[in-house]
């Protein structure tokens, strides 16, 4: 009893040296980059206010959610809190600018995560046309994966593209050097990462799982997470000379053995350093390498430093 103690003391000392570490940085760098001061005024179409004949998809800065469709997973006040990592429905999170929707699922083709489940896949998808119904010029990507421990649902590559086959941009390496102006009206990357089924393959309505990568690791310490961040952003190439999308998640992850289980007070360790992560990437040489920018419990300010930085970029700023 005595070490479990004795460890627990240790990690809460790591995670406030850590925090601090952070606050630190923070506090000693210019929170100023290019476009940091970009405020948006129409946040549900902010592609449309920029240039879209200039701006190519590879130069955007994609806000994105992790854990997107989890505002309604598990059963209020008793498991919820431990595997809710967003509040706004997919609708709303689109509504407040964000651009890339992680969405898991499993063999019932309900919304999961890990062992706890919400609505049904019908319930995203409805909001995603919702949303392009109502906007001309946004672009989503929308990532769709079988949960890890489950089977895929039966047909779903079908189901997609029955749902959503006028918006699908077809899989096809070109669409990185194109500009949003010459891919409309099709407004949907959508990547679908089947467990055990077959991925889709070059010139599908749907893209496969190698187009959206990450380097996730499980850790609740934020100055880890930042680090690593960093370190695997520095190994990729800029996105003007790859073919794929490549995601940072400023995110961090309750542990098992530790007493703070729920999300939000662990992720928010290290959600205040978001805007810090772009200044860092942009001091150390980084910037032509950031693409996807996911968060929890996305916010209005978190998608603007986004949106700021892709303008900065358009304009020959960064």
């Amino acid at each position: 009893m005595g070490s479990f103690f004795s460890k627990q003391v240790e990690r809460r000392k790591s995670i406030h040296t850590q925090k601090k570490l952070l606050y630190d940085l923070k506090e000693k760098t210019s929170s100023n980059f290019p476009g940091s001061d970009y405020r948006s005024d129409d946040r549900k179409n902010w592609m449309s206010t920029l240039a879209l004949e200039k701006l190519q998809v590879n130069q955007i800065i994609w806000p994105g959610t992790h854990d997107s469709a989890t505002n309604k997973i598990g059963i209020p006040f008793i498991s919820r809190p431990f595997a809710r990592t967003q509040s706004m429905s997919i609708y709303n999170q689109l509504v407040t600018g964000t651009r890339v929707l992680d969405i898991r699922v499993q063999e019932d083709s309900r919304v999961c995560h890990g062992i706890l489940v919400s609505y049904h896949v019908d319930v995203v998808i409805n909001d995603v046309k919702k949303f392009l119904s109502e906007t001309q010029s946004e672009i989503i990507i929308l990532e769709i994966r079988t949960e890890f421990g489950h089977d895929d649902p039966p047909e779903f590559d079908t189901y997609l593209e029955n749902q959503l086959g006028e918006f699908l941009i077809h899989q096809d390496n070109s669409v990185f050097n194109k500009t949003v102006a010459e891919l409309l009206p099709k407004r949907v990357i959508c990547v679908w990462k089947p467990r055990k089924s077959a991925q889709p393959k070059h010139g599908s309505p749907l893209w496969s799982a190698g187009y959206l990568k990450d380097n996730w690791i499980d850790t609740d310490l934020p100055e880890t997470k930042f680090e690593s961040n960093m370190k695997h952003l520095s190994e990729q190439q800029p996105v003007t000379s790859r073919k794929y999308f490549y995601r940072v998640e400023n995110t961090v992850t309750p542990q098992a053995d530790n007493p703070v289980l729920c999300v939000k007070p662990v992720t928010n360790r290290i959600r205040p350093y978001a805007r810090l992560f772009i200044n860092e990437s942009i001091s150390r040489g980084y910037s032509d390498r950031l693409q996807i920018y996911s968060t929890d419990f996305i916010d209005e300010d978190f998608v603007d430093a986004c949106i700021g930085l892709t303008n900065a970029r358009i304009e020959g700023k960064l």
